[in-house]
């Protein structure tokens, strides 16, 4: 299954279209750590993971994990976990998964910059929740609605392709 970015704002899944946000300075296809921008290319869906204690656990055929308080994702280049999943520790900076806000309560990763991780080239690059649509970091966020869509619609072979 291949889900298509076709636009800054549209996400296609066979007959489904789904309004999205992307990264604030649009789609790059030379995406740099901390430049707000959305990778350009077609990358493999990995683990969808979600708040236990905000919702259920989605109906879905990708492997899930509980997101928990001590959870992150390591976005300092200068660290050897860089865009890993991290036990939250001081002196690593990295994106907190258990957050305050919704953002975060489903949120699938996307497999950018992950096989053979290069240092600077970008991070935590995630499909994850949205109320207003505002632009990302370099994410692609969906309302709620279409997200648990998505998770019933996809399997441990599809791939995002952001054009």
């Amino acid at each position: 299954m291949l889900l298509e970015l076709k636009n800054k704002n549209t996400l296609l899944i066979d007959d489904f279209i789904m309004k999205c946000s992307i990264g604030k300075n649009g789609i790059k296809k030379k995406k740099k750590e901390g430049d707000k921008s959305t990778p350009k290319g077609i990358f493999k869906l990995e683990n969808l993971y979600y708040r236990p204690d905000r919702v259920k656990k989605p109906f879905t055929k990708i492997s899930t994990k509980k997101i928990t308080p001590k959870m992150g994702w390591c976005d300092d280049p200068g660290s050897i976990f860089y865009n890993k999943e991290i036990s939250i520790k001081n002196q690593i900076k990295c994106e907190r998964l258990f957050r305050k806000d919704n953002s975060y309560d489903y949120l699938i990763v996307i497999n950018y910059n992950r096989n053979k991780i290069l240092r600077g080239k970008g991070s935590a690059i995630f499909i994850h929740l949205t109320k207003n649509y505002q632009p990302t970091a370099g994410c692609i966020a969906l309302k709620k609605k279409d997200f648990l869509i998505l998770c019933k619609i996809i399997n441990k072979n599809s791939k995002i392709k952001i054009t």
